[in-house]
């Protein structure tokens, strides 16, 4: 895909995930490798209002080529990308649902969804819970590294997700099935859900591999 198409891709894939509430106010961030480098939505930016001329564009070592200065969390997505090098793109959102699963004691941290759903399954896999850094610590970054490698999405601790994908599409898909997920799960808390059993879950697995 031109450059071009790419910025204007992320542009409305933005709007989009704003307009339909699944980030809010100037939180969240969307990047796309491109031919050169990569694609990221600027710091303090609205997704709901981005410019495809004023997308941040760096290279692999971070630094800004040219656009607005990127997203803090533009550490976050590097170490995505350097650990998956299949994978064009991140998104990063501070979705309520997510949010909301990622602040509760009794999930698990190796797996915090448990398997409600095969397209659950199809797009996430197993969710591990990142642990709590402060926004800028580039100890998130250590962390988040540590996990890329065997998991494309993952939850950060009282923040929110991170899903990287083969494509914007793909990326997207994955993190509204699991804002989706977290929704469904939040609405069962004091009930006995039937989940997937062990059986169902390895069939989905080997059908269908995630990420």
């Amino acid at each position: 895909m031109k450059e071009q198409a790419l910025r204007e891709q992320i542009c409305e894939l933005g709007r989009s995930m704003f307009e339909r509430g699944l980030t809010h106010g100037s939180t969240g961030n969307i990047s796309a490798r491109c031919d050169d480098g990569w694609l990221l939505t600027p710091t303090g930016s609205s997704l709901g209002k981005l410019d495809p001329a004023r997308l941040s564009k760096l290279d692999w070592q971070g630094k800004l080529i040219s656009g607005d200065q990127p997203s803090k969390e533009n550490f976050l997505h590097l170490a995505m990308y350097e650990e998956r090098e299949r994978n064009r793109a991140v998104i990063h959102l501070h979705a309520t649902h997510s949010v909301a699963v990622s602040v509760l004691q009794e999930v698990d941290p190796a797996d915090v969804l448990p398997p409600l759903t095969a397209y659950y399954l199809m797009r996430i896999g197993s969710l591990p819970l990142v642990p709590y850094f402060a926004p800028g610590d580039m100890q998130l970054a250590q962390a988040v590294r540590g996990l890329a490698g065997r998991h494309h999405a993952m939850l950060l601790a009282n923040h929110g997700p991170v899903v990287a994908g083969t494509s914007l599409a793909a990326a997207a898909d994955a993190v509204e099935e699991l804002e989706a997920t977290a929704r469904v799960y939040l609405l069962l808390q004091g009930l006995r859900p039937r989940t997937l059993t062990p059986e169902q879950v390895a069939d989905i697995r080997r059908r269908y591999p995630a990420g």
